[in-house]
């Protein structure tokens, strides 16, 4: 009775796996965010809730409980929608920015003894990229031009690993935490001198006088709370190493974004604020008992 009770809880776990992972694909939307949220929620209650019955049914089967600890460099990559961005760009004369960019950092996680395949760590990962050039105006004047865009978030990662799945740690779970990405504008046009660097104030309207500063910088900042669905595969080379790879969704809960000394800004494209799918890998280094 206990292990026919085991494997209607595996299948029961395993449909809900794979139609969180079917749902979460297909509605990567920004209108859809509640939806996705309450089939995580959903997923995480019988997962975690779940997980004592879970373990007493599996030792029936010969499912063992995982444990462990790990830490390592997680190498990865994600998708922006930076499209509102590089229309501005190539206005002012630069090439695009790539929909795709690095990211990188390191993360680490430990098994909890008290729930059996539960295991909680903390994640960051951070990149930039940026395009430049120098850029003619008429009249020939020209200026050294650049922006950067940056990108990172972090927090708390829980995870589930599946007891069914021998040989690796196939996890599923979240991280929760936040994020931030902001927009770097550069302009140079001339030489630079400390009195310069303290233009008197000017009009607009009038032509640059002798305070001119030759250097303009912008930043455009967004700093959100995120929480991230993921799916992650630990491979061990040995009971010391592992190779990770892995995918999430990073849920981004926040269109408010800052200029220059926090002050507020209108007009922000909304798909800057979208969410964003990321792709994971990595090599961890501690104990793994899969």
């Amino acid at each position: 009775m206990k292990t026919y009770a085991a494997f209607l809880l595996h299948h029961f776990v395993q449909t809900q796996v794979f139609e969180f992972i079917s749902v979460l694909l297909f509605f990567a939307q920004q209108k859809l965010k509640q939806i996705i949220m309450k089939k995580i929620a959903l997923l995480l209650i019988v997962l975690l809730l779940g997980t004592k019955s879970f373990a007493q049914e599996g030792e029936d089967v010969g499912w063992v409980a995982r444990f462990g600890a790990a830490g390592g460099v997680s190498p990865s990559y994600v998708f922006p929608n930076l499209d509102a961005l590089n229309l501005k760009i190539k206005s002012i004369g630069l090439p695009e920015l790539s929909n795709g960019m690095f990211l990188f950092g390191g993360g680490g996680y430990a098994y909890l003894m008290i729930i059996d395949n539960v295991r909680i760590g903390g994640i960051g990962l951070s990149g930039t990229q940026s395009t430049s050039g120098r850029v003619s105006y008429p009249g020939f004047f020209s200026a050294d031009r650049e922006v950067k865009y940056n990108y990172g978030f972090g927090g708390l990662t829980v995870e589930y690993t599946l007891p069914f799945v021998k040989n690796v740690a196939l996890s599923i779970g979240g991280i929760i935490g936040g994020g931030s990405q902001s927009v770097e504008i550069f302009f140079n046009s001339g030489s630079y001198s400390w009195e310069k660097s303290w233009p008197k104030p000017v009009d607009p309207a009038s032509s640059l006088g002798p305070d001119y500063n030759p250097g303009v910088y912008t930043e455009i900042k967004n700093s959100f709370f995120t929480f991230t669905p993921t799916l992650n595969l630990d491979v061990p080379i040995n009971r010391f190493i592992a190779l990770r790879f892995g995918t999430g969704y990073v849920m981004n809960y926040s269109d408010n974004w800052k200029i220059n000394n926090d002050k507020n800004i209108v007009g922000v494209p909304k798909d800057l604020s979208s969410n964003n799918f990321f792709i994971q890998t990595g090599i961890y280094f501690g104990f793994f008992a899969f």
